[in-house]
């Protein structure tokens, strides 16, 4: 890379490739490196943070940094019933965020709960009933082009959903 002072101005500017971080105004950058780069960091290595069994369970929502009111905090969702496994480890957690940042970056961990119930359809439920009248089916149906009775059937479709 080649560094280029320009004489009419007193900004400095890199010539050649640039790294995405290197092109972002200063107080944007500011604000990633108070917060972005933790979570983003905490996110990419959640997996060795906690383990893979906890892994399986929880994520990180969201990171609250250290302000005058309060201390920096972690939002952890967590899967209904395993709650106190990570609460038990909640410890080593913090220990191990700490030690992979290599300075305190969190005081306190918080969990929400969520629930990981997947609801099944049955296929009477997918299926969608024509609005249409019985008189203006029959009269769909007796329409010889499969086309123009595929673009009907699926039109009558559009105002049952509206």
């Amino acid at each position: 890379m080649y560094f280029k002072k320009y004489t009419k101005q007193r900004n400095t500017s890199i010539q050649g490739l640039r790294s995405f971080k290197d092109t972002l105004p200063k107080n944007i950058k500011k604000v990633i490196n108070k917060k972005g780069h933790i979570y983003s960091e905490t996110l990419s290595n959640w997996k060795y943070i906690v383990g893979d069994n906890l892994f399986k369970v929880c994520y990180p929502k969201s990171f609250k940094n250290s302000n005058k009111f309060g201390v920096s905090t972690l939002l952890i969702m967590v899967r209904r019933g395993h709650e106190v496994d990570l609460e038990y480890s909640k410890k080593e957690i913090i220990d191990k965020m700490n030690s992979f940042f290599g300075y305190p970056v969190v005081e306190k961990l918080k969990f929400y709960n969520f629930d990981d119930e997947k609801e099944t359809f049955s296929k009477e439920n997918d299926q969608i009933e024509n609005v249409t009248n019985k008189k203006y089916q029959k009269k769909i149906f007796d329409v010889k082009n499969e086309k123009i009775k595929k673009s009907l059937l699926e039109l009558t479709k559009v105002f049952k959903v509206k």
